[in-house]
């Protein structure tokens, strides 16, 4: 499974679908995460993943062992696709979205046939599902908020376009449909730079900051919903929430710098 958000949502939140990505393997998930440096916002995932001490420049061959000994692998772009790298500094220049966001996360170099993959307009979410169906996709939720997140959301409904053997249908999640309270200060979940995303990232992982372990919760729960390992979103959500209760999330991520540096020597 594939957690990988278009970005371009302008919202300077903390990296929720790299957290999730971490709480999605311990549920069991094989996660095979796709993703870059920020382009349009403080921080992408290859830099709190960096921050955090993980090997960006492994090979795929290391991203496929690393992902068969600690659950989840992170491939950076620009390493699996040669083309990307020369966009890299335009991206950065123009500082808007472009294309660029979409393909992204239709292009996980591991082929994940399972993916959750967030927005930033829903105007996206059927289009998209359409192509991950020609695509082969197995199963696939495509997300994007009300107020404009391309995750779900913790302040407001979701919506959800899903794929699901074929068949595709799209309804509306929020919050308190898992027990959850909406969110009013969106604010806490916000950073302004790849340090203050990891240390919000740790406190999630760790289930020290309510509202970030909460969003994170939701996320990771469809990924752990999309991978097959529930038989619905609710159920994944409270699995997801007892793995951030126990600890083990911010283990993973301390695991996977270590497995990943010991491969650069």
């Amino acid at each position: 499974v594939d957690t990988c958000g278009t970005g371009g949502s302008g919202s300077n939140k903390f990296n929720v679908s790299t957290a999730a990505a971490l709480v999605a393997s311990c549920a069991g998930a094989h996660v095979a995460k796709h993703g870059n440096r920020g382009a349009t916002s403080k921080s992408g995932s290859a830099d709190v993943l960096e921050a955090a001490g993980v090997n960006l420049t492994l090979s795929p061959e290391q991203v496929a062992q690393t992902i068969d000994r600690v659950g989840v692998g992170f491939m950076f772009a620009p390493a699996h696709h040669s083309a990307m790298k020369h966009v890299i500094t335009a991206r950065k220049e123009i500082g808007v979205r472009t294309v660029f966001n979409l393909l992204g996360p239709l292009t996980n170099p591991a082929g994940a046939p399972n993916q959750v993959m967030g927005v930033f307009d829903q105007a996206w979410i059927e289009p998209l599902l359409e192509v991950f169906r020609k695509l082969g996709s197995q199963h696939v939720l495509v997300v994007c908020s009300d107020d404009g997140l391309d995750e779900i959301s913790s302040s407001a409904p979701t919506r959800v376009g899903e794929l699901k053997d074929g068949e595709t249908t799209t309804y509306q999640v929020a919050p308190e449909d898992f027990g959850l309270p909406l969110q009013t200060d969106y604010s806490a979940l916000q950073i302004d730079s790849v340090e203050g995303s990891l240390t919000l990232l740790r406190k999630a992982l760790a289930g020290e900051h309510q509202a970030a372990a909460e969003i994170v919760a939701l996320n990771a729960g469809a990924a752990i919903y999309a991978a097959g390992l529930t038989e619905n979103l609710a159920v994944g959500v409270a699995r997801a929430q007892e793995i951030i209760a126990s600890g083990k999330a911010l283990e993973k991520l301390e695991e996977l710098a270590r497995v990943t540096q010991a491969m650069a020597d």
